[in-house]
């Protein structure tokens, strides 16, 4: 009871961005030691930090935990089905493009089950936001392993090792193509908050991998129980690194092994609207 009257009166404590957050929906359902709440916090500050009206925002994820995200923006918010956030992304962005469209979910969503949406969005150069939360884990439901999986790290379908070699995403989403490809973790707080302002600035798509503890999930296959053996593990092994060799900057979450950060991508090129938009004036519809 005295836990739950603390939350209460957490709550009812005035924020400084209480505009742009659902209160009602809190406390959040974030399990303790995730960095989901850090990610929640950015990107309301890069939100209110732009220049872009707060009515042109859209946030649209999909299913498991960092799906949830939607739910506590006071934004207009979709959260839809699994492994389609940016395939409902691109649908918006194409017939409304004068919204600022973001995608925050997870891996498993996004590039796991999502995968072919994701790299033929980054292909086309659609101009969207997409903020992918790397917990490792499918986190909601059921603990498997994925698709970002460190190869030889627990879960519960890989009880002796992920026997799989996970994507390398900024690798894949720069050799795509993609005019903004960035990696911080929850810890790099400010860092984060300034690559998501830098992201709504971009024209075409822009990609941020977010990498997030998981204590309940992926950390209990992995002898990372609480919340501050991945704030260790991040102050040990992470390296801010924004002119890395792409190819190098894989993760393998094994002590000693480095977490290359960055903003590593940041050029200019045509849009899938404005290559659409040449087609029509050729095709006549368009003066």
């Amino acid at each position: 009871m005295v836990e739950v009257q603390v939350l209460r009166e957490v709550v009812s404590s005035e924020s400084p961005r209480d505009d742009l957050i659902r209160r009602e929906r809190f406390p959040h359902i974030w399990c303790p030691g995730c960095g989901l709440g850090t990610v929640l916090k950015c990107y309301v500050e890069a939100i209110a930090s732009s220049d872009i009206p707060r009515d042109k925002h859209v946030i649209v994820s999909g299913i498991g935990c960092s799906g949830r995200m939607a739910g506590y923006v006071n934004i207009d918010s979709y959260h839809v089905t699994h492994g389609r956030p940016i395939a409902f992304a691109e649908g918006m962005k194409i017939v409304r493009p004068d919204l600022e469209v973001t995608v925050i979910s997870g891996d498993g969503d996004l590039v796991t089950i999502g995968g072919n949406h994701f790299i033929h969005a980054i292909r086309r150069n659609v101009d969207i936001n997409v903020f992918l939360v790397n917990n490792f884990i499918y986190g909601m439901t059921g603990n498997q392993y994925g698709s970002t999986t460190p190869l030889g790290a627990r879960s519960s379908t890989s009880p002796y090792g992920c026997p799989e070699y996970p994507f390398n995403l900024p690798l894949l989403a720069a050799a795509l193509g993609a005019p903004f490809v960035a990696r911080w973790t929850t810890l790099h707080v400010r860092q984060l908050a300034e690559a998501m302002k830098k992201a709504m600035k971009v024209k075409g798509f822009a990609f941020i991998e977010i990498i997030s503890p998981c204590p309940v999930g992926f950390g209990s296959y992995n002898e990372m129980r609480e919340g501050m053996d991945f704030i260790k593990f991040f102050l040990e092994n992470c390296i801010v690194d924004h002119n890395a060799d792409l190819n190098k900057v894989a993760i393998s979450m094994r002590p000693g092994d480095p977490i290359i950060l960055g903003n590593f991508v940041e050029r200019e090129a045509p849009t899938y609207h404005d290559l659409e938009r040449e087609v029509f004036r050729k095709a006549g519809w368009l003066k």
